[in-house]
């Protein structure tokens, strides 16, 4: 797995939690816990929150967790939920997955949630289905269940597996997505899911071949713009001369796709490895501004290597607007894996993974931050704050705001070390 932080190893990053240690730091008091998983036995109210989430109109959040649930799956604990909050707390497991013979239905969701116009839900998992490889899946308000689409469905996976990212919708009702891994070279697909069902791979990554300098691995979701030119990152793959794997690939891209399958590489992360300012390794999507430019985040390199905040032009430029790791012990946030959102003033947040000023062993338990138009980083909140990392630890997603301006995210930790729903008032 190329993620930061998995359900195997959830006990090794909260390992402080179980052992008992008071972890206790001084934080923006800004922050509330709307939810604690893993309030219910066996965590079967979800467990391990590490998507973002969607809102509807009355101020309910839908997300997911890749554990937990009424059915185990293998070391994980269980096998992941979709769920609804209330405003006020009030949690309601709207579907447990593994509920079929063979986890047919799909297992372990790490990606978010889309809205339909009707209110049904979409999503995807990363285990599961009918070859094991993952699903894409439509949800109806009452928690009925359909599989869209089974992964590696052809031989030799050639329609991609286990999608790590969410999926969006095109004006006609489409949704897009990505695999970090298969399709007809192996480096992963964008896919397009007709409401027919219709399945098409529109890209398979490493066409070109070693050392797929036209990216490998996208375990990001896609933004569309209005013309229906789809855009992502990839985790690997890129310039030559940029070598941030073990097996050589390069440090990551940005491309454009358009809705042929013609794919332009923008941006090719780290092209002189190892000294990497721009940034490597983007696990998170993209997000436009309204003169249409690209922001996104790199989880390492930078100028202090914690990962930056970058502004990418649709002529390729590249401004890095922030980089973390600037204070000391990084307590202005390290290693961003999830994107950005703006405000109306074009103020940027988001979350890191590890940085703070908290006492979580050993780089602390993360951040939300905000960054001016200007590249000025303000701190909203540093995790693990309260004893036992009650406020949560560790935030893999990114942000949400509500219609009075609040924001919401997810988290590891919690009093029940089952990972949180928190709430930031900036």
């Amino acid at each position: 797995m190329l993620r930061k932080i998995s359900l195997g190893k959830r006990s090794a990053v909260l390992a402080p939690l179980v052992f008992g240690l008071l972890l206790g730091a001084a934080g923006a008091q800004t922050e509330s816990v709307l939810y604690s998983f893993c309030e219910q036995k066996n965590c079967t109210d979800g467990d391990s929150p590490w998507a973002g989430l969607v809102l509807d109109q009355e101020g309910n959040f839908y997300g997911t967790t890749a554990g937990g649930g009424i059915t185990t799956c293998s070391y994980y604990l269980g096998c992941g939920v979709v769920f609804k909050i209330t405003p006020k707390g009030k949690e309601t497991v709207l579907y447990s997955f593994c509920a079929q013979k063979g986890c047919i239905d799909g297992a372990n969701p790490f990606a978010g949630l889309v809205f339909d116009q009707k209110g049904n839900l979409y999503g995807t998992t990363e285990n599961g289905g009918v070859h094991g490889r993952g699903v894409a899946f439509k949800l109806t308000p009452e928690g009925k269940e359909t599989v869209l689409h089974s992964f590696c469905a052809h031989i030799d996976c050639t329609d991609g597996y286990s999608p790590s990212a969410g999926l969006v919708f095109d004006q006609k009702g489409n949704l897009y997505g990505t695999t970090q891994y298969g399709g007809a070279h192996g480096g992963g697909v964008v896919f397009k899911l007709t409401p027919e069902r219709e399945y098409v791979v529109l890209y398979s990554f490493c066409a070109q071949g070693y050392p797929c300098t036209e990216g490998a691995q996208p375990v990001a979701g896609l933004v569309l713009d209005q013309k229906g030119n789809l855009y992502g990152t990839t985790l690997l793959g890129g310039g030559v001369s940029a070598y941030c794997s073990d097996v050589g690939y390069g440090c990551g891209v940005v491309f454009k796709l358009t809705p042929k399958g013609k794919e332009t590489v923008l941006y090719s992360l780290c092209p002189q490895y190892p000294d990497c300012p721009d940034g490597t390794s983007p696990y998170a999507g993209l997000v436009f501004d309204q003169k249409g430019n690209l922001y996104g985040t790199a989880a390492h390199g930078g100028a202090n290597g914690g990962g930056v905040v970058f502004k990418l032009t649709l002529e390729g430029k590249e401004t890095v607007m922030y980089s973390f790791c600037a204070q000391t012990d990084c307590a202005d946030g390290q290693e961003p894996y999830a994107g950005v959102v703006f405000d109306q003033k074009g103020n940027l947040y988001g979350t890191t993974v590890d940085g703070g000023s908290s006492d979580c062993i050993p780089t602390g338990c993360g951040v939300v931050f905000k960054l001016t138009p200007k590249g000025k980083e303000i701190v909203l909140h540093t995790f693990c704050a309260q004893g036992n990392c009650a406020d949560g630890a560790g935030p893999l997603a990114g942000l949400v705001f509500d219609q009075k301006g609040n924001l919401y995210g997810t988290a590891g930790g919690g009093i029940y070390v089952g990972g949180v729903l928190f709430k930031i008032t900036p």
